[in-house]
């Protein structure tokens, strides 16, 4: 362990650290916390996150200065921001565009664990919490996207809740519960304001803390897998680090630099960004009396929307029957757990008679569901002798860069209108999502390996 510094603050500081550890906080979490020298453009998305995690926060306080969660004034609320309040505009279009900037950072910020294994031993805890936080960001989102009361909030709530009326029953209750009301009205737009501005922030902003701290007690993984920490100088800091502060804030500015000028074009040439920032039916007050011709999710739901729609009769006993019943012979013939094998048996039967006695349309909700809380499960799924990429057959790297596709391409068809050929790709694309993590046990540990190195490999960029 490296020595303490003993010297003591003086002046305000030191006032400061005899009734907070200020000091001690800022040592422990910035100059004497050691990261990986080898760090690349992935590690950019984590700072990211937390700058437009705080936009969000900021801009949002203003908003809700002359925002009125009532459905009869909501709307003009909004346009009368946009219209009438100073700079009301691009406090706005900054709100609005960092949403879907929050979600882009934090899919590249998750895409950057699959790829360097940030979520095996010993950081599966800081992997759940991820997955965590994205859930939650996920429910921020869809609560907040009701508060313009434009057409595609209206009914894109209307739907969303909906889906929860098809778990049998207790669903018709409790879609009730959640809107408050019989339809979206009202009550629905007062609880959904009440839980984005207060409740959800509050439990994001506690989860993004515990996440930091669970991340520099066990340190931050690296682009070869690598633990440092098991390669120490005699003045107990790693050889393979260097302290975050300066070094690592200094090196962020250059990402968060980039990424201010790419979001500050965004904002002020085309925020709607082509109707997927803002879709366009938004820009008309909520009429419960007229559904728009297509009803979809903001993008960064589509993904999960588009499993959700995939999910019919026909794809139930002409796919998933089959593919259960070929994975439960997989399982069979390759665990030696007594247990496994019951539950795994137990588990295709009970889907098996599920499927003929519930709804397609409840199955659907269970998958998509599941697309999300698989991620959970990713730290036992892998079994790779080897944390990166980089040390592994070059053909896993493709199987990754397919999911990636698979992943894009269900997005895509989650905005597009249901016809019989998107149907059939997300079906498609829907097998390949669930197939990369149910068979990961297997072919993740298949094919030759690379060597992997005592010291982390240092490449400057």
């Amino acid at each position: 362990m490296a020595q303490e510094n003993q010297v003591e603050t003086t002046g305000l500081m030191g006032w400061i650290d005899q009734r907070f550890p200020l000091t001690k906080m800022f040592k422990e979490h910035m100059s004497e916390y050691y990261a990986p020298k080898n760090f690349n453009f992935w590690y950019f998305f984590g700072v990211l996150a937390m700058v437009v995690m705080g936009l969000q926060i900021v801009t949002g306080i203003f908003l809700t200065m002359h925002y009125k969660p009532d459905a009869a004034l909501a709307f003009q609320s909004v346009e009368y921001i946009m219209r009438d309040v100073p700079w009301g505009w691009l406090i706005r279009y900054l709100h609005s565009t960092g949403a879907s900037a929050f979600f882009i950072v934090v899919y590249l910020h998750m895409f950057r664990g699959l790829l360097y294994g940030s979520y095996r031993k010993p950081r599966e805890l800081i992997w759940l919490m991820g997955c965590g936080l994205f859930l939650i960001l996920m429910a921020e989102a869809f609560m907040g996207y009701l508060l313009p009361w434009g057409q595609m909030s209206f009914w894109g709530a209307q739907v969303i809740v909906n889906m929860f009326s098809s778990i049998p029953y207790i669903g018709e209750e409790l879609s009730i519960w959640i809107r408050g009301d019989f339809v979206v009205s009202d009550a629905t737009l007062n609880r959904f304001f009440a839980f984005h501005v207060a409740t959800i922030p509050l439990i994001l902003v506690g989860v993004v803390a515990g996440h930091i701290i669970a991340l520099h007690h066990v340190g931050s993984n690296n682009p070869d897998g690598i633990e440092i920490k098991e390669k120490k100088g005699p003045d107990g800091i790693p050889l393979d680090g260097i302290a975050f502060h300066p070094y690592y804030s200094v090196h962020d500015t250059l990402g968060v630099a980039v990424f201010l000028f790419l979001f500050s074009a965004v904002v002020f040439f085309g925020p709607e960004f082509g109707g997927y920032f803002l879709e366009y039916n938004n820009f008309y007050p909520a009429n419960p009396l007229q559904t728009p011709a297509h009803i979809a999710p903001v993008w960064y739901f589509t993904p999960f929307y588009s499993i959700l729609r995939a999910i019919t009769d026909e794809f139930m006993f002409r796919w998933l029957v089959p593919f259960f019943g070929a994975y439960a012979v997989l399982v069979l013939l390759t665990t030696r757990s007594l247990l496994a094998k019951v539950a795994t048996v137990a588990i295709t039967v009970g889907l098996t008679v599920g499927f003929f006695i519930i709804d397609a349309k409840f199955w659907g909700v269970v998958a998509m569901f599941s697309a999300v809380m698989v991620l959970f499960a990713l730290p036992w799924l892998d079994r790779s002798p080897a944390k990166s990429m980089r040390y592994r057959p070059r053909w896993h790297t493709v199987v990754l860069g397919v999911f990636v596709v698979v992943f894009v391409t269900l997005g895509f068809f989650g905005v597009q209108p249901v016809s019989p050929l998107g149907t059939l790709l997300s079906q498609i694309a829907t097998m390949c999502y669930f197939g990369f993590f149910l068979l990961m046990p297997w072919w993740s540990t298949l094919g030759s390996f690379r060597a992997i190195p005592e010291r982390v490999v240092f490449r400057a960029h």
